[in-house]
């Protein structure tokens, strides 16, 4: 195996950016799998909002965390993209500055490759800008690209400047790449239909590891049609729930971690098969943890028992994905959850201890065609149920059923430009759902009933 391997989490350039118990996991168990294949890992996170050669002041503001792992980034003030010129809103550099960055890899043994990932495709500035700084510092070392970014939208991604963007999983595509630049075969690669018989995320490679998320799946068994799951994983694939236990127990024995969180998509479908088990081997081992879950759990099979065990388990951060109430909306973009279906599920969470304000429901707003009312009316849905409304707004993307009707529908020309797909512009608003209708409807979240 080639001896030094530099990986990368670049920067976020965003209008606003959060991190949500983030942490650049499928990076980490890249650096893993190469590590057992007898390679030297090195990693630089650029969103690291523990950087201890960060200097604060006017135009770099500190970020402002939470012991559960949560809070803002580090973040710059920068000149927008030309095509968002005349949006009137700051945008920034979220993470280390580039000072940093450069100081931070030139500590490290020159890299013989550089591989970095990318997530959302309207972040891609950043990872333009990473590029360019790359070869600049490392001239002649190959930077591999890959990541959601690469495997949604290929062939801008083509225009990085890095030698080589790899769509899909890195375990598939890295093998055949180290072949034909080193003529190497790597000898240890995973089962991909076997998420047991992947090495654990390389966290100790962090700096200042302050929660860890657990991967229990991959994939998802259903196809709504503003999500790019599908496109991501051609099949859902799940652990076993032993297993991801006992992934949990090492983190929190080895290195004392009492946060958690879970990003899977479909964490509490089939609950016989992941919920309950899992559940249960925590309570009986009465782990002194908590759980966090942003990514929205779905809500079918929320019953009283997996809510009594939920909150018996130490489950804090309870988010639901229900989108919308509008039953016509629920079945048009893939019927996973209905009205009836939700009812039960909170009602079945408030039993079992939760409160109000502890239920975040998201619900998604600037569909093609939706309107202000429909939001609007969905919001007072979830309060009237007594749990809390959270706006997610909607980020046309490729290959997506609804990325055709979001083309014709969005003012902008989102499938020319990504940085049109970003949420935060409304891409697909219209004169029943404009951005003055929006900001009273996050107002409207406040309210508590």
């Amino acid at each position: 195996m080639i001896h030094n391997i530099l990986l990368i989490n670049p920067w976020i350039y965003d209008f606003a950016a959060y991190d949500f118990w983030n942490k650049p996991i499928g990076l980490l168990y890249l650096a893993s799998l190469l590590r057992m294949n007898g390679a030297n890992v090195f990693i630089v996170d650029c969103l690291d909002p523990y950087h201890p050669d960060m200097r604060y002041g006017r135009h770099t503001l500190p970020p402002r965390r939470r012991e559960s792992g949560e809070g803002t980034y580090p973040r710059q003030l920068i000149p927008k993209p030309d095509p968002l010129k005349r949006i009137p809103r700051h945008y920034h550099r979220y993470g280390i500055t580039p000072d940093v960055f450069l100081k931070s890899v030139q500590t490290l043994p020159k890299p013989n490759l550089i591989m970095m990932t990318s997530m959302m495709s309207y972040w891609y500035p950043a990872v333009f800008e990473m590029v360019r700084l790359l070869h600049k510092t490392f001239p002649g070392i190959p930077v591999v690209l890959g990541g959601n970014y690469v495997t949604l939208n290929p062939q801008h991604a083509s225009k990085s400047g890095a030698e080589f963007c790899l769509s899909g999983p890195a375990e598939l595509s890295i093998p055949k790449l180290l072949k034909n630049l080193y003529g190497q075969d790597m000898d240890f690669l995973p089962d991909i239909n076997n998420l047991d018989s992947y090495p654990y995320p390389a966290f100790d490679l962090i700096r200042h590891l302050d929660q860890v998320p657990i991967m229990t799946s991959r994939g998802c068994p259903y196809r709504c049609s503003y999500c790019a799951s599908h496109l991501i994983n051609d099949k859902f694939r799940r652990r076993d729930p032993t297993q991801v236990f006992d992934e949990i127990e090492y983190w929190h024995t080895r290195l004392g971690i009492k946060h958690f969180s879970f990003y899977d998509d479909a964490l509490l479908i089939d609950p016989d098969e992941m919920g309950r088990p899992l559940l249960r081997q925590i309570i009986r081992r009465n782990l002194p943890v908590q759980f966090h879950c942003p990514n929205g759990l779905h809500i079918r099979k929320i019953s009283l028992e997996l809510s009594t065990l939920m909150f018996k388990a130490g489950f804090k951060t309870i988010r639901l994905g229900f989108e919308t109430s509008d039953r016509m909306r629920q079945k048009t973009t893939g019927g996973k959850v209905d009205n009836k279906e939700f009812i039960y599920a909170i009602t079945n969470l408030k039993k079992a201890g939760y409160k109000s304000e502890d239920i975040g429901v998201y619900l998604l707003c600037g569909l093609p065609g939706q309107s202000a009312d429909e939001v609007k009316e969905s919001i007072r849905f979830v309060q009237s149920c007594g749990a809390r409304a959270i706006i997610a707004e909607y980020s046309p993307i490729p290959g997506t059923g609804l990325w055709n009707e979001a083309m014709v529908s969005s003012p902008y020309p989102i499938a020319a430009e990504p940085l049109f797909q970003n949420n935060s512009l409304l891409p697909c608003r219209n004169p029943s759902l404009t951005y003055e209708m929006y900001q009273n409807l996050k107002l409207l979240t406040r309210k508590t009933g």
